[in-house]
Parts: C-alpha cells; structure tokens; sequence
C-alpha cells in the first residue's frame, strides 16, 4: 500500500512539472518577447476598466474606454498570433460612480471574484487613491490613466501603481505658467472640493506664483455641481478684479461652469477663463465658440498628425466618435500592459512591475515615453493647446490647434519632488 501511494504521488509530481514546463495554465509563450513557459494565472489575462459610466466623467471615458481596451486586446492578438503569451485575453469593467468607497469595493471585487491582472482608468482622484490602495494590498497592477492627482506619484506611491497620462503639475505646469506670462497676472481659482480639485488648486496657484502672478481669491465648490452662479458672479466684485478666472472642473461640471461664464458675459468684463483640465468632449458638448481662444495643456490630440487620426479613424469605426485623450491614453495602457507580459513571460504582478520600470517607448499616445521606476510616473510629451473658433473648423471634433510640444523632460516634475518611496 505504501509503495502504491508512492508511485501515484511521484506520478502526480512528474504530471505537475510536465504541466509546468509546457506553460502551465496559460499555454505557449515562445518568441516576439514572450518566455518559453509563460505563467498566466487562472488560465486568462484579464484586463479591469473601472470608471465612471453613468456620471460626469462618462462623456470623456466611461464605456467608449472600455471599447478602446478590447480594441489594444485585438491589436496584441493580431501583432502576436500564436506566439502571444496567451491568446485567452477578457476586459471586464464596473462603474465606480465617482465614489471612492464604490471603487474600493468594485477594485476588490474586479480582483478577487473576476481574477483582474490591472485596473485600468479610474477617473476621480478620491477614487484613484482608493483603487491605488487596493492594489497595495492585493499586490496587483493598477495603470491609473485618467485621474490627476500627484499623490499616485508622490507620498502615497505604491510599487503596483503607475500613473499613465497626465496629472496636475502637467496642467499647471503648461497652462498656469503661459497664461501668467501672457498678461494673467490676477487669478481667482475655482476648484471641485475633493482630492483632484485641491491637487490642481495647489499646482496651478504654485504655477502662477512662479511665474510671477498672484492668486487672489480661491474658492472650492460641490462635487459634483450644476450651478457655479455664487462664485462666478463674485469675480467681478473681488479687489483687485481678477484678470483670470482658473477652473480647474472637469467634465460635465466644466461644461455646466463655461456655460454659465458665457451666460454672465465675464469675458466681457475682461475676465478671462483658463481652463485647467479640458477635454475635446468638453468643447464638442458646448461647441467651440464657447472655449475660443481658451488655451490649456492636453495630453494628446487626436487630429495632430497621420499617427495619431489613423488610431482615430480606427476608434470612430468602432464607436461612431472621436476619442478624447483618455479613450488613446487607456488603449495604449493596456498595450503597454500586455506587452510587459509578453517580455516577461508572466502576469505574476512583481515579474511585470520589473518589466515596465525603466521601459522607454513611443507609441502613438505617448512620443518620447519612459516608465519611471522611482515614482512610477510615465513621463512623455504633453501639448500647449488652443481652442479654434467656430470659423476656423474645417471637420467635426476638430477643435485644437497646438500651439506647442512640451518635451517629456519638461513636462512632468522630477522623480525626486514628490516624495515617493517604493
């Protein structure tokens, strides 16, 4: 009996390392970057897109990003074929409303029960932070690609978060230091009363101090909210009058707050309106009178070059719109994700973590790119934009001129400023 259980476990043991050598669950993995052997846990690579479907966000993210994930999964399938590191690939997705206590149960959820190798996305700094937690905890992959705040890279960093498009020192950065200096001396900042309001709050009033301005009144509002009339009508009263009114709102709050700023004619009474975070569903809710002349830093543009619009062409294909950064900013997220997996052979968490630090890239969303491995922040070049008049549109959603490229050397603060500490 003690010679049969012998037999049957050494059987067993030779089954598991056969198993093992032939790619374990994930199956073949040889060749285009991929290891002989891939790890894949569960059987499947599976991508999470946590964001706001049904809120203010949805317009500049929401499902279309979901759509732009599936499309990185076809693009990876194609460019691999049998040699991807798996071919099972799944995009599942949860709405997390805004709500920072809904992401954190939705990223524990897309983790455990739906056994998510990376949360993608996640608009809503509060929200960020929360999923960035979670991924701590869990010791899984968290690209954040649509939330701003530079506490994902600063104080509260974690070695299983990466901060993909954007954040507020970028916007500051750009739009706050070339407003001041092209006469926006007087600024009176408005800001949505929760972790991505007051990170732009601090960038921009650090921006424009630097460039020799002065903030001279500051105010946080509701999250969300659809009357801005109490803090916009209280510009023209302030001393001295601002020359700037700083909306650092995003999404259907922007909108709601431009369209009350037209309705009380505040540019006619010289007060300018710079917009700290804008995206092209923005200006294609209120149509591009509304923002004229508006200047502010983008991420990317769909319409900047053949490189860029041919992705584009590609996504209004499939979803009958053009994409705003966020929706170019997810899909190459996820290439990027999937790509690290195929050269490191695996989805185990810490082997992919090795494979984006220090990564440098260029891809059609981000030129110039680098996976910084000491805060985690990718870095790649950002624009100076314009809004065009009404007159100057030659095609639907094409509402950009870009005034500038800001080179990624510039564009983002230095790894060392924020105080991360992996």
């Amino acid at each position: 009996m003690r010679r049969t259980t012998t037999v049957a476990v050494a059987a067993l043991s030779a089954g598991a390392l056969l198993l093992t050598a032939c790619g374990g669950r994930g199956g073949p993995a040889s060749g285009g970057g991929g290891q002989q052997g891939a790890q894949i846990s569960g059987d499947k690579i599976v991508l999470a897109v946590l964001n706001d479907q049904s809120g203010v966000y949805a317009d500049l993210s929401g499902k279309n990003s979901v759509e732009a994930v599936k499309m990185a999964v076809d693009d990876f399938k194609a460019k691999y074929g049998d040699k991807a590191v798996s071919k099972n690939i799944e995009v599942v997705t949860a709405d997390h409303q805004n709500k920072p206590d809904i992401a954190n149960t939705k990223a524990q959820e897309l983790y455990d029960r739906q056994q998510a190798d990376v949360i993608l996305d996640v608009p809503t700094s509060s929200a960020a932070l929360a999923v960035a937690n979670v991924a701590k905890a869990k010791k899984k992959i968290y690209l954040n690609v649509t939330a701003a705040t530079t506490e994902l890279t600063g104080k509260q960093c974690n070695k299983y978060t990466f901060h993909y498009a954007y954040d507020t020192y970028m916007l500051a950065n750009g739009t706050g230091t070339t407003v001041t200096a092209e006469g926006g001396k007087n600024w009176y900042i408005v800001y949505p009363d929760y972790a991505f309001g007051q990170d732009m709050e601090k960038s921009f009033s650090a921006a424009v101090q630097k460039a020799g301005g002065t903030v001279i009144a500051k105010d946080p509002t509701p999250f969300p909210n659809d009357n801005f009339s109490t803090f916009l009508l209280k510009a023209p009263g302030l001393s001295p009058k601002p020359d700037v009114i700083g909306t650092m709102q995003a999404g259907g709050d922007l909108v709601n707050l431009v369209k009350q700023y037209n309705e009380f004619k505040l540019r006619e009474q010289g007060i300018k309106l710079s917009v700290g975070l804008m995206f092209i569903t923005d200006i294609h809710s209120l149509g591009p009178d509304a923002f004229a002349g508006t200047t502010f830093t983008d991420a990317w543009y769909w319409n900047f070059d053949k490189q860029n619009r041919d992705w584009a062409d590609k996504f209004k294909a499939r979803t009958s719109t053009r994409p705003s950064f966020a929706h170019a900013g997810d899909y190459s997220a996820a290439m990027q994700y999937l790509e690290a997996v195929q050269r490191a052979g695996t989805d185990n968490s810490d082997d992919v973590v090795k494979a984006l630090e220090g990564y440098k890239y260029s891809d059609f969303f981000a030129r110039n790119a680098e996976f910084r491995a000491k805060d985690h922040r990718v870095t790649h070049d950002a624009y100076l934009a314009q809004v065009k008049p009404k007159s100057e549109v030659t095609e639907d959603w094409d509402y950009e001129k870009i005034l500038k490229t800001i080179p990624a050397s510039e564009a983002f603060r230095s790894a060392d400023a924020g105080g991360c500490s992996l």
